[in-house]
């Protein structure tokens, strides 16, 4: 298992994603930043406390993930929004902690029905004790989370309710899939919006919330999250097919070796080029193959051909146009730090693919 020390994942979140050069950028930002690092650190400290559980196995399985580390992006956020409030109070560490640990729960359930072997450079949950017991991992997680959010009040409560609701039915639309005749790529957008971007949107707007900040800035900072979380995926989505596993932690391909569409994908199978169809040809085949019990690294080829071709390039600039919505929803917060901060992170993030 890995070890790590409770301060540890979170600490040095700026350096994930380049945020201390291009996020915290200047004087009036680099205060903000030591500001945020030190609410990190206590958001860190609010999970590893709120992750501890008398039965030997909750304790070690609830863990599991957290110990793995992670970018602390939800944290991160609601930490710079309540910058335009009253700042870093005891609720939004709260409220920032209990999104994370949603989140965290969530993987467990990802993992599971996407049959991932690896998350965050460890072996998946399932993999060490079953099913089952992943399963119900996530279950604890979402409930430690709800009795986080009971204890700051009815909105905590509310916000909670709402974002998970739209989890769920995320995943559960991926699971069933668009209906007969339904734009795939559309659908796969709702999604995302649902799965990823809900959670994203919540993260930035609990720091709104939680810091008594004025009520007109939830909407902006709740659109920037959404839009900006579907960015995110849409290049995890790419990201999903680099040749390198060291940058996902994952086997290179893993949703498409499962049979879960990405967006890649997606457009590839929308071309009317023969030198389209026949790859998604052959990757139909490949997955079927493994579905049946075949290597999955018989799908190594035409991923890397997938990796080059021009539907990943889309994906990309599909994912930029979403930051670039992101950023223009932030228009009617004030003109400062934190609005700088968050056009940084849109950045950062849509740049992750270079």
């Amino acid at each position: 298992m890995v070890t790590r020390s409770p301060s540890a994942p979170g600490a040095h979140l700026a350096s994930r994603l380049g945020l201390t050069e291009r996020v915290f950028a200047g004087p009036a930002s680099r205060r903000m930043l030591k500001t945020v690092e030190d609410g990190l650190a206590r958001v860190e400290t609010k999970m590893g406390e709120e992750l501890r559980a008398a039965d030997s196995i909750a304790d070690a399985a609830s863990r599991y993930l957290y110990e793995a580390g992670g970018k602390r992006v939800r944290p991160m956020l609601t930490l710079l929004t309540s910058q335009l409030g009253e700042g870093v109070t005891p609720e939004v560490i709260e409220g920032a902690a209990a999104l994370e640990l949603t989140h965290l729960g969530s993987l467990y359930h990802d993992d599971v029905m996407d049959g991932a072997d690896k998350r965050r450079g460890v072996p998946a949950a399932h993999a060490v004790w079953g099913n089952n017991v992943a399963i119900l991992t996530g279950d604890l997680l979402f409930s430690r989370a709800s009795q986080i959010m009971a204890r700051i009040g009815e909105r905590a409560i509310q916000l909670q309710a709402d974002t998970f609701e739209r989890l769920v039915l995320g995943q559960l639309h991926e699971t069933v899939g668009p209906a007969e005749g339904e734009d795939r790529v559309a659908f796969y957008l709702q999604v995302l919006a649902d799965k990823t971007g809900s959670l994203i949107a919540a993260a930035a707007q609990a720091g709104v919330l939680f810091s008594n900040a004025p009520a007109e800035y939830q909407e902006p900072v709740l659109v920037f999250g959404e839009k900006i979380g579907v960015a995110f995926q849409l290049l995890d989505d790419v990201i999903d097919l680099s040749a390198d596993p060291a940058e996902t932690g994952k086997v290179p391909g893993t949703d498409l070796r499962a049979g879960v569409p990405t967006m890649p994908y997606l457009l590839l199978a929308a071309r009317q080029d023969a030198a389209s169809a026949a790859l998604l040809s052959r990757i139909d085949e490949g997955v079927a193959r493994i579905a049946d019990g075949a290597d999955p690294a018989l799908l190594d080829a035409p991923l890397a051909d997938l990796r080059e071709h021009d539907a990943t390039a889309e994906t990309v600039r599909l994912a930029q146009a979403w930051s670039a919505e992101a950023v223009a929803a932030l228009a009617p917060l004030p003109s400062g730090p934190v609005r700088e901060a968050l056009v940084r992170f849109a950045d950062a993030v849509t740049d992750r693919s270079s």
